[in-house]
This record gives C-alpha cells, structure tokens and sequence, in this order.
C-alpha cells in the first residue's frame, strides 16, 4: 500500500500548504492545530486501505467516535473493581460504552451495505479491492462460522484493524512533533539529514526513508518516552506457574507496564530525556519489532501488534514529509506542555498549535496559482 501511503501524505500537505495561502499572516506564517490533523490523515490512510474511502466523505464523526472509544476504555470503572455495583453503572460510563459501541457498528454496517452493492452491481475491479472487498470474497467461500455470522467477523475484523491503526499514529506523530519543537537543536538535524539525502527540488518518497537514520532514531526515541499504549493489551495466563517465587493461576491477567520498561535507569542513560543519539550509539543494535525487551511498544513474541509494519511505514514517511515541506514553531517559541491524559493510549492533554511556513517551491505541494 506504498502508493496509498505517498498519495494520502502528499493530499494532506497540499491541503496544509493550502491553508496557508489562505491564512498567512504578515510574518508569512499560519497557524495550526496538529493533533487533529495527524487524526485526519491517519483516518484517511487506514481508511482508504480498509474500505477505499474517498477523500472528500468527511470523517470527522468517525474521528470523534474512535477517540471516545479510546477515552472510555482506559477509564477507571468502579465496577471492575466491585462488579456487584455493575448494575448501578455509577458515572453511566457503561452506557456510554454501549452507545460509543453502536456508533462504530452504524459506521461499519455502512461501509459493508456499501461494499456489497458494489459487488452485486460489478463495480468491484479486480485489482482494485480493498481490505473489506477481501474479506467478503474470503468469507463468502468458508464454511459456517460456529459463533459468529459473516457480517460480524468483517465488521469487527475492519473496526479492529482501524482502531489499531488510527490511534497509534496519530498519537506517536503528536508526540514526536512536540519533543522536537521542545529540542530545536534535533528538530534542524534532522532536516538537514532530509534536506542531504533529498533536496528541496522534488517530494519526499518512501524509499528515501531507509537513508535518514537519524529520523529513525527520533522515532524510536519517541515510542520508547511514549509508547502509544502505556500498559500493553492483557494476557491471561493458559495454566498455574510459578515466576520468581510467585504463583501465578490460571486465568490470571496480566498487563506489561511498557512505560516503566522503557524508562528503566538500569538500560537506558538520562531515560526521560530525549536523547534520538542513543540509538544511532550506544543502543544502536535495539529495535522496536521486539526482538530487544528493553524497548517493546508494540509488544513481542506471537501476540506482537500486527501492524508493526504499516505503523511504522506511515510514521516515518508522515513526519519526514511534513519536516521536509515546512518550517514549524511554537507560539513566541514557547515550549510545548507535554501533560498527558487518561485514556488507553498515550494521549497529550492540550492541544498542539504550531506556527508554519513552507520550505519548498509550490509545485512541490500540487498547488498551482490561479494567475498561472
């Protein structure tokens, strides 16, 4: 999905470089709010691949929806604790995660009315299916489903590919932009890294990310000070055992505290500082596809996140092509506030409004003057 990637990066910049034409100020510069436009250009990305969504359908409800969801399932809930108070549903969280549930099944019912009448009508080209047309032809051919009907396992097969790969980046490019503009130092290397190995004369393209080993680095620096899910998704022990003299049951949960991990003095030197040059130096042999315990965002052995490669494609294309089209600040220089808030994933708290200029020819970003 190379293609998709390039194009829906390169749609989102032109949009931006749009903006500012639009909105510039006399110090020829605009202003933005980043967080939301990470969520729409993940959104666009994960949702072309998953049901070919056209650009111009708004996905703003869905975006809402998803970070609700998100919002309410790393909520604390009285009832878990006390399940005999679940019937109470104190603070009607559980009703919202009923209704926040029925939102995203209204959404993708849509997408699969509309994949099936394209199917009946012969609109599907072969070719050119995307992950729902898949999926419909798959299942269209196996044997009864003994729990689930076929509907569901795509609906929530999609729903949970999108949840996956929507929050993770959005969140991690939030993250990555804020240390950079808190370490202006690492913000003009690593555009001078770009600026080196691709120029200002054409676009950025995937293939030239395996050539900027510092942005690498800066993305690495970034899921280990912030991995996008700070506790990793349960597991449940399959029978008794016992782990450095502790009896652990069957059926025990268990939730890997990745932050703490991550931070551990013991493995990593001033580890809450942003420090990108560790891994080009003395950590340069660890990965993230975890292979190396001391940094597993995305988890490790057979239960990894299976979109390690698609997340990691769209970061580092998303913000080498953003730092290679513009010029970025703060407001009067300021730093960035790096608050966190509650949620199952990561999240900065306030907004992120930064201040943009372009650094390439116009025709670099498609936009061609009217006059012209």
């Amino acid at each position: 999905h190379t293609h998709v990637r390039e194009y829906e990066v390169k749609a989102s910049l032109k949009e931006l470089y749009q903006y500012w034409v639009n909105k510039k100020d006399t110090s020829n510069k605009a202003l933005v709010e980043m967080k939301r436009w990470f969520k729409t250009l993940a959104m666009n990305v994960i949702l072309t691949i998953l049901v070919g969504k056209p650009r111009d359908e708004d996905s703003g409800g869905l975006i809402e929806t998803v970070a609700k969801f998100f919002e309410l399932t790393g909520m604390y809930v009285v009832a878990d604790a006390l399940p005999i108070l679940r019937r109470i549903d104190i603070g009607g969280h559980e009703r919202e995660m009923m209704q926040t549930a029925k939102e995203l099944d209204h959404f993708a019912q849509g997408w699969l009315e509309k994949h099936k009448q394209r199917r009946v009508s012969g609109a599907v080209k072969a070719g050119e299916e995307d992950f729902m047309d898949i999926m419909l032809s798959i299942l269209d051919k196996a044997d009864e489903f003994p729990n689930h009907d076929a509907d569901t396992i795509n609906k929530s097969t999609c729903l949970g590919l999108l949840l996956a790969g929507f929050d993770t980046i959005s969140v991690t490019l939030t993250w990555s932009l804020s240390l950079l503009l808190n370490n202006r130092h690492t913000l003009k290397k690593v555009q001078e890294e770009i600026d080196t190995h691709v120029g200002r004369e054409r676009q950025m393209r995937e293939s030239d990310i395996n050539n900027l080993t510092y942005l690498q680095a800066i993305i690495k620096e970034t899921l280990r000070l912030y991995p996008p899910t700070p506790l990793s998704l349960p597991h449940e022990s399959m029978e008794d055992c016992t782990l450095n003299g502790y009896h652990i049951p069957k059926g025990t949960g268990l939730l890997v505290n990745l932050s703490k991990i991550q931070r551990d003095p013991r493995v990593w030197t001033d580890p809450c500082e942003f420090q990108p040059e560790r891994f080009l130096t003395t950590h340069k042999h660890i990965d993230v596809r975890g292979h190396n315990f001391e940094l597993i965002p995305f988890g490790a052995g057979r239960r990894i996140c299976p979109g390690i490669s698609y997340a990691l494609q769209v970061l580092h294309l998303t913000l080498a092509s953003l730092l290679h089209g513009f010029e970025i600040t703060t407001l009067s220089d300021e730093l960035v506030d790096m608050t966190e808030g509650a949620g199952l994933t990561s999240l900065k708290i306030n907004p992120l409004e930064v201040l943009f200029t372009p650094r390439l020819p116009a025709h670099l970003y498609g936009y061609y003057d009217e006059a012209h």
